[in-house]
């Protein structure tokens, strides 16, 4: 799929980031604020919106808001500069679009309830048995 190449003028980088790249991004980032729970489901060739989603759980809000933050700017710092971010007034469910993966952090009973994991209907790939592939 990659969508991940920016040619918005201004955007120009050197060398496109992979979906594989932006996910070890994403995953070493949320490791490292110590979200938990952190599941990636491969899309392609379940969808065309995404290669992977990564579904994580912060402790509160807060962590959530940070987790968020924190993932916004370790992406831009890469060089994608077009990752937004949906939800953090609340913090009950944001959703953080890096283009070929998807994010989405819970509080841990909200994540319980929407469940996004069997919605897709998929076995659970930890982000450690992801690497070990």
């Amino acid at each position: 799929m990659s969508r991940s190449t920016d040619a918005t003028p201004g955007n120009y980088r050197k060398k496109a980031i992979d979906s594989k790249e932006i996910l070890r991004l994403i995953s070493d980032s949320l490791d490292k604020d110590k979200a938990e729970d952190i599941v990636v489901i491969p899309l392609e060739g379940k969808s065309e919106i995404a290669d992977y989603m990564v579904v994580a759980s912060g402790r509160s809000g807060r962590h959530i808001t940070s987790l968020a933050d924190h993932l916004q700017s370790e992406l831009k710092g890469k060089g994608l500069h077009r990752v937004t971010i949906e939800g953090v007034v609340g913090s009950e469910w944001v959703l953080l679009d890096a283009g070929d993966v998807i994010v989405h952090l819970f509080p841990p009973e909200i994540r319980a309830y929407y469940n996004l994991e069997k919605l897709w209907s998929f076995e659970p790939t930890s982000r450690k048995t992801q690497e070990n592939q």
